[in-house]
């Protein structure tokens, strides 16, 4: 067995078969999304075997996207689980062949509740694809497995047409990056969403000399508030520069006597700043951009603090 060709072949498969859903996006899809968008009910996505696995992350997506969806497994929903499903519930049933058992049985019982029932199905005259009021077809030719059996070209379908169930519905409802925020609170990708400059310098200390301070005094500050660096402020308290460690090292190298130096002899003037309202991962890219590894934080073009590159990465939000 060529490993790496079987590998490649599998891919290119399941691809070929994605590609082709494009065809099959029709009326009845379009009508779903708008179903479900004017529905004042959830979403009930449901399935057995692999298809369940699949109705899971759906649900999921959905649910991170702004509708309310629930899943119910398609053998437990004969069993006494059908009590999920409210009036104003929407069912999406997943079947690749759309005539299993549990299937056959579950379809009668919510049509007969008066649901809205969509089949999500890849064999379209199943009994699923007869009995559901609306279609989403994840129709596939063979599946990626050398014996047409395991599924993989079809559960990969399936997952895919649920992607663009989501994206239609996140888009059709101007779902916002705000809002998606709010569902996404926690991880980095919440994190990259919401948190704020102003989350992370306020946990440092401010350290902050004079014009006309003394290089002691300048290292003293540096080192005591261990962020590698010191704005260096005006009388009337204007950001006039910066100087970090890296300044400090080119003094010494520069400079055999420092007794008389001041801060106003080796800082660096305009220092890159960020807002403290920004987004902590604008203020990454820029140090990045900028191969530094501290912004001056500013409020109302104000000095208030300093954030570190370690004060991001702690966060792990990249």
């Amino acid at each position: 067995m060529d490993i790496i060709k079987l590998a490649k072949e599998t891919i290119l498969q399941e691809a070929e078969s994605i590609k082709k859903l494009a065809d099959y996006i029709d009326q009845d899809f379009e009508k779903v999304v708008k179903l479900i968008f004017k529905s004042k009910g959830r979403v009930i996505v449901t399935g057995i075997g692999k298809s369940a696995n699949i109705a899971n992350k759906i649900v999921a997506t959905l649910n991170s996207t702004g509708t309310p969806a629930i899943f119910m497994h398609a053998a437990d929903a004969i069993h006494g689980d059908l009590g999920i499903v409210q009036g104003d519930d929407i069912v999406i049933c997943i079947s690749k062949s759309g005539n299993t058992p549990e299937i056959k049985v579950l379809v009668p019982l919510i049509k007969s509740r008066g649901n809205a029932l969509v089949g999500m199905v890849s064999s379209v005259d199943s009994f699923l694809g007869k009995n559901a009021d609306y279609v989403l077809k994840s129709t596939i030719e063979k599946e990626a497995c050398p014996n047409n059996l395991a599924p993989t070209s079809s559960t990969t379908a399936q997952l895919v047409i649920g992607d663009a169930l989501a994206v239609c519905l996140l888009d059709y409802r101007g779902f916002s990056t705000e809002d998606f925020a709010k569902y996404h609170p926690g991880g980095a990708l919440g994190k990259k969403l919401y948190m704020r400059v102003s989350d992370l310098y306020k946990n440092n200390e401010v350290p902050k000399v004079s014009l006309t301070e003394n290089v002691r005094n300048v290292i003293i500050e540096i080192s005591s508030k261990r962020l590698g660096a010191t704005a260096v402020l005006t009388n009337s308290g204007d950001l006039a520069g910066i100087i970090t460690d890296g300044d400090i090292r080119r003094m010494l190298q520069k400079n055999e006597r420092i007794e008389t130096l001041t801060a106003k002899d080796i800082l660096s003037p305009n220092p890159k700043t960020i807002d403290k309202d920004e987004l902590a991962i604008n203020a990454f890219q820029l140090m990045e951009n900028n191969n530094i590894t501290q912004l001056v934080v500013t409020s109302k073009k104000k000095y208030v603090g300093i954030v570190h590159i370690h004060d991001i990465l702690k966060e792990g939000i990249v």
